[in-house]
């Protein structure tokens, strides 16, 4: 029997739960303790966990403990739930799917709330050309399909990923992944025809966005040949890589240098898409058009949805059966998506991410004026990265899980990344309040001012 008291759970897991931190217990308390001491008995060991915590209800900006504490939650379960965790109007759809039909499989019998979804996510991204939608389950299986629909269409092998990069943990999605430890370590040998190239990191390389352009490109026609090449990969944003947003006019640059040499260019919006960055998708912010663009995370309020989005004739080169799976597109997440994006267009949820944004660099801006262990502060909208050096300018990847560390103990879930480890990212879900948005980077200011 579960030792979870259940009686902390409010309805819908929504605006009743009071937005508030409270710290009633060491973290762990006595019941997530046990939970967790469950979870090292019966799931294996690679299978990690930020916060030692059993979550029993989180809605609005906060979590909920088994133990009554009630955590300032900075990280949407990685930009999942961006519009509140259990929103009314992504309840209310899923339920009344549930009692509908749970699955016919999609490619056995369609339904409508798969191809709305298709109709919203063609209207939704950037372009006005003709578009179609494919659905999945998960980021790197739609990353997974967009290069097996590139590599269909051009009948080239090669494809090209980047440096500080992360799209998935399956192997194909491993191999285009950069950063080995945790993802790739003793997982391989990976998928071939996978290569890498520099990206633009102006932190830390120094280059115009047209110089870091000219840098990727030239290593991708000597090592491997635009002729060879099916695709370019590339989150506009680079998110487990560490929040690093490239410098003016380099992603136009590559996808110029695509189109001109007839590669098919994919845009990874996993983590950036549905108004995160205060656009619906960050490929706006830089003015481009990918040919393919993929999603998920923020789809659908938290439920497994993914897509592949891009042109018609790109999306049209695959033969019949040739892309699918079993549960794609299930009709509750189908559900589920278009009532999230039916709250982020009520709720004009881009304008409050700029918003959040604003708050945030606003912070850590003036703590950098004394404080020059913050070496940058970077972002569009509620997806804002902090990378901590050390008095030489290297990563400070001791200081960085430090101020996780503590803020965790204090009442408030901040996520870390970057290739060094040395970045905090804040992804809150869109529906915080400012109150507790203020609060919760009261914390993190103090742990970084104690260590």
């Amino acid at each position: 029997m579960s030792t979870i008291d259940a009686t902390v759970q409010t309805p819908l897991g929504g605006p009743t739960l009071p937005q508030e931190r409270r710290v009633v217990t060491a973290i762990p308390g006595p019941r997530s303790q046990d939970l967790l001491n469950r979870k090292a008995a019966a799931v294996p060991a690679g299978v990690g966990h930020t916060v030692p915590i059993a979550a029993v209800a989180a809605g609005g900006g906060v979590i909920l403990d088994a133990d009554g504490n009630s955590f300032v939650d900075l990280g949407a379960g990685i930009a999942v739930t961006s519009v509140g965790n259990a929103h009314p109007k992504v309840v209310a759809a899923v339920q009344a799917q549930v009692a509908q039909f749970t699955h016919t499989c999609f490619m056995i019998a369609p339904y409508e709330g798969y191809v709305a979804v298709a109709e919203k996510l063609n209207e939704l991204t950037p372009g006005d050309h003709e578009k179609r939608t494919a659905l999945f389950n998960s980021g790197a299986e739609a990353v997974e399909n967009a290069i097996k629909i590139a590599r269909k269409f051009t009948g080239r092998p090669a494809v090209v990923a980047f440096d500080h990069g992360y799209h998935g943990r399956t192997n194909l999605t491993m191999a285009l992944t950069a950063k080995a430890m945790p993802y790739k370590s003793g997982f391989g040998p990976f998928a071939p025809e996978v290569y890498r190239a520099p990206a633009s990191y102006p932190f830390r390389d120094g280059l115009t966005g047209p110089e870091a352009a000219a840098k990727t490109i030239s290593m991708i026609e000597k090592q491997i040949g635009a002729e060879n090449t099916a695709a370019v990969i590339i989150e506009p944003i680079q998110g487990e890589g560490g929040f690093i947003v490239p410098a003016d006019g380099y992603l136009q640059a590559v996808v110029d240098w695509c189109h001109d040499k007839g590669i098919v260019f994919i845009a990874d919006e996993v983590q950036t898409g549905f108004a995160r960055t205060g656009a619906w998708f960050a490929s706006e912010i830089f003015g481009i058009v990918p040919d393919l663009i993929t999603t998920a995370k923020g789809i659908a309020g938290g439920l497994p949805l993914a897509g592949v989005t891009g042109r018609a004739d790109i999306m049209d080169a695959s033969h019949g059966g040739g892309l699918g799976g079993t549960y794609g597109g299930n009709p509750i997440a189908c559900a589920a998506a278009l009532a999230t994006i039916e709250a982020y267009e009520e709720d004009n949820m881009a304008a409050r991410a700029r918003d959040i944004g604003d708050v945030i660099k606003a912070r850590f801006a003036s703590l950098a004026e004394s404080d020059k262990r913050i070496g940058d502060i970077r972002g569009h909208g509620a997806m804002i990265g902090i990378e901590f050096v050390d008095e030489n300018g290297a990563p400070n990847a001791a200081l960085t899980g430090a101020i996780a560390k503590q803020a965790m103990n204090d009442g408030v879930i901040v996520l870390t990344c970057g290739t060094y480890g040395n970045v905090i990212r804040f992804l809150p879900p869109l529906s915080i309040d400012d109150t507790l948005l203020n609060d919760g980077l009261d914390v993190v200011a103090a742990a970084l001012a104690a260590n």
